[in-house]
């Protein structure tokens, strides 16, 4: 029975963790939208609602593969580790 529970548990903070995540993802968006938006507007283009849609989507996917391919340094507080680069993507 607990490792139904486990399972369980398990599944629902995936649930929880995707819904998060599409809440996020779709604020940035909306953000990404407006920046490119008053953006264009400032520099006197006034281009269309599919243009400002795509470059808010390029802009969020640019952010996004950003973020997972930084390097993570890796250790603790210990100072012989935090001026080591320790990736195993890259090693």
């Amino acid at each position: 029975m607990s490792s139904i529970r486990r399972l369980l548990r398990g599944l629902f903070a995936s649930v929880v963790g995707i819904l998060v995540i599409g809440v996020v993802a779709t604020l940035v968006f909306a953000v990404a939208i407006f920046v490119v938006s008053t953006g264009a507007g400032l520099a006197g283009y006034d281009p269309s609602a599919d243009y400002v849609v795509l470059a808010a989507a390029l802009i969020v996917v640019a952010v996004i593969l950003t973020g997972g391919f930084t390097p993570r340094l890796s250790g603790g507080s210990d100072d012989e580790t935090t001026d080591r680069f320790d990736d195993r993507t890259f090693n």
